[in-house]
């Protein structure tokens, strides 16, 4: 048995930084990993997908181009290229980070799958063989989430697609159908319909980005049936089987009724399941939920004391940036002595598709939901100068403020870089810098930060 200051389970956003820091403060470390260095974001979440939908967005503008005086004749799109190209930024970024690890004192990297046999103590199947049992008095867990396979008759049969999986594709599917109408499915779905692939998605709830107020659904919705993709609501798949064609026909109900969908490929989007099970948390007396998720304080610590759980298998919202966060609060309380906790933080987020919908603080339906004296200011992206002058005008931005203090409680930007805009005004939450001023901040002309004045122009004090 070899004795650690510190077992890390999983080296993800939170979990390989998190290594590195407790060994550069001089504890005795161990980081294991089951697959690959950087966990979801490097090798099958930001890094590719963000990679990708920068392909997807060329073949965009050189098809509309023409509008901005431009034509391009011919263009075509080069899959292979485009995965060899992806395939090139996650090595150098998922070695990159291996290296470092492998360099930092005091840090041992195992590759192999960990399993509690008590609480502090870790068993490893080495990838390479072997077996290796490890104890420390601090263990932190970033396992990470995989995609959730549902239970539908005949998935199975079927060469489906995750969000892992889809990224190994070198061609064009023919005809994408979506199960999922959220961040991963609405990512893909237009990426590949930007690529040439007929696209079809199917949402259960009734909308799309059902977690988002109903302007923003909409809006959204419009976007991309604008490019020709094909939207249900009020749906799901039943049924699948193979045909003798090679295609694949898919039986949904849609708004009750049912019907026939035949495609080439079925993308599953519907959501992420915590990778905790072969982890044997109940050796260890670490509670889960119902669905698997660790439960954590509000400082990260599980239900056994001296054992942290950070990073997507916690529950809570799956970003890479919380991830991180996770590690920067529990490194900060444990190392340097502070008291921080997780619900202090902001959690903005940005999905990634064309346009961006860049989000902080609460929506109108929360707004309202919580009986809040509020305001709406809402600003086209029609009327935003910079949106005009790039030729891309769809979207708006909105933003929630309190009617009496003046201070913003939440912002929607649906627009082109709406990440970058929603950031501006999430810095102004961090600061207590209230709309009215904001309202008359000089902004260099024109960006589309610029148009914040024109926002909070609407309202009237």
């Amino acid at each position: 048995m070899k004795t650690y200051d510190a077992i890390v389970i999983g080296a993800g956003q939170a979990g390989g930084p998190l290594a590195k820091k407790l060994a550069s403060a001089g504890k005795k470390t161990v980081l294991i990993e089951k697959r690959f260095y950087g966990g979801t974001c490097v090798n099958d979440g930001c890094t590719p997908t963000k990679t990708m939908v920068a392909s997807a967005k060329a073949a965009y503008m050189a098809a509309k181009s023409a509008d901005l005086g431009v034509a391009v004749e011919g263009f075509s799109v080069n899959m292979p290229q485009i995965k060899k190209r992806k395939d090139e930024i996650v090595l150098k970024s998922r070695n990159g980070g291996l290296r470092a690890a492998e360099k930092t004192p005091n840090l041992e990297v195992l590759f192999g799958e960990a399993t509690f046999t008590s609480d502090k103590t870790v068993e490893v199947n080495l990838n390479d063989g072997g077996k290796e049992t490890l104890q420390a008095d601090l263990i932190f867990l970033n396992p990470g989430a995989l995609p959730t396979i549902p239970d539908i008759e005949g998935l199975h049969d079927i060469k489906y697609l995750d969000s892992t999986t889809i990224l190994d594709l070198d061609y064009v599917p023919d005809h994408l159908l979506v199960l999922g109408g959220n961040y991963i499915g609405l990512e893909f779905g237009q990426m590949f319909r930007r690529f040439g692939s007929k696209v079809t998605i199917l949402e259960k709830s009734p909308r799309i980005v059902g977690h988002e107020d109903e302007d923003i659904a909409a809006e959204m919705q419009t976007i991309l049936e604008a490019e020709s993709i094909i939207i249900h609501t009020n749906a799901q798949a039943t049924k699948f089987r193979k045909k003798d064609n090679g295609k694949i026909a898919a039986t949904v109900i849609v708004d009750g009724q049912e019907q026939e969908i035949n495609c080439s490929h079925v993308l599953v989007a519907i959501g992420r399941t915590p990778q905790t099970a072969a982890l044997n948390l109940q050796k260890a007396g670490i509670k889960t939920d119902d669905h698997g998720y660790i439960q954590v304080s509000d400082k990260l610590e599980t239900t056994t004391t001296g054992i942290y759980a950070l990073g997507d298998a916690k529950g809570g919202p799956a970003f890479t940036h919380i991830s991180y966060n996770d590690y920067t609060i529990v490194y900060r309380n444990l190392i340097e002595n502070k008291n921080l906790n997780i619900y202090d933080r902001p959690v903005p987020y940005c999905m990634f598709t064309d346009p961006q919908l860049g989000r902080i603080g609460i929506s109108e339906t929360e707004a309202k939901a919580q009986n809040l004296n509020y305001k709406v200011a809402k600003l086209p992206m029609a009327h935003v100068a910079r949106a005009i002058e790039t030729g891309d005008t769809r979207g708006f931005m909105k933003a929630i403020v309190d009617a009496k203090t003046k201070e913003i409680l939440g912002v929607a930007v649906l627009g082109p870089e709406g990440g970058e805009i929603m950031t501006v005004l999430q810095m102004a939450m961090e600061g207590g810098i209230t709309y009215d001023r904001i309202r008359y901040c000089v902004f260099a002309h024109p960006l589309y930060s610029e148009s914040l004045n024109n926002l909070f122009m609407t309202l009237e004090d």
